[in-house]
């Protein structure tokens, strides 16, 4: 059974997730709670109308910076392609395209109006940050997360044209790496992460890491992204 979260800004043990990786239920998405949860190894995930959900799951997919892959025709795309890249210049709308643009074999989202007030104020403290990919003045794909130290905990992407949201990620990796970042939190496994190196490693492993990492810092925001840092 999954545990009351109460209205004090703790937590229980993440080790205590059940088999499906769900720790509680309850609290609220005020943005101190939601930044101590990502410094945990913590996450709000749920659909709107639906009490807050937190989860810790086991096994967890990360991508450390060093690991990145990166596909010949991406690289190709990333030098070649249409794309203009900036790093918190459009937060708010970003987080947005995440909630409204379709996914394969996914109705409705999980990113709730109230989700979006927490993280659009985390955004305003320099406690999570966008990556843009442009053509003209449009924006077409973007990736967003918050970050737990030096520990960049990924949230969501969009992409309105092909490879959009691949390059905007590729920036954003290599920045990080550049910056010392050790560990790209992903979350739960997807084969698009996947195939950019990330992999699974037991909860324990990842607690372990974030732990290590959290006491890092990366750049106070906003941040300075271009698409010469998708570059090789």
């Amino acid at each position: 059974m999954p545990y009351r979260i109460p209205e004090a800004h703790v937590f229980p043990d993440p080790q205590l997730a059940d088999d499906d990786g769900l720790l509680g239920v309850g609290g609220d998405l005020n943005p101190a709670r939601v930044a101590l949860a990502y410094q945990l190894g913590i996450f709000p995930w749920y659909s709107e109308g639906l009490p807050i959900l937190w989860w810790s799951p086991d096994p967890r997919m990360v991508l450390l910076p060093t690991e990145l892959r990166v596909s010949r025709s991406l690289e190709k795309r990333i030098r070649n392609g249409p794309f203009r890249v900036t790093a918190d210049r459009a937060f708010a709308e970003v987080i947005q395209r995440c909630a409204e643009v379709p996914r394969p074999g996914q109705s409705g989202t999980w990113i709730t109006e109230d989700m979006l007030e927490s993280y659009i104020s985390l955004h305003e403290v320099g406690r999570a940050h966008s990556v843009e990919a442009w053509v003209g003045d449009a924006l077409v794909g973007g990736v967003y997360g918050v970050v737990a130290g030096a520990v960049f905990c990924g949230e969501s992407m969009f992409s309105l044209q092909p490879d959009a949201s691949k390059v905007a990620f590729v920036a954003l990796v290599r920045s990080l790496k550049r910056w010392g970042c050790p560990l790209i939190d992903c979350q739960v496994r997807t084969e698009h992460l996947a195939r950019f190196g990330a992999r699974e490693v037991s909860r324990t492993e990842f607690l372990e890491r974030l732990a290590d990492g959290r006491s890092g810092t990366l750049p106070g925001g906003p941040w300075s992204i271009a698409l010469a840092d998708a570059q090789k």
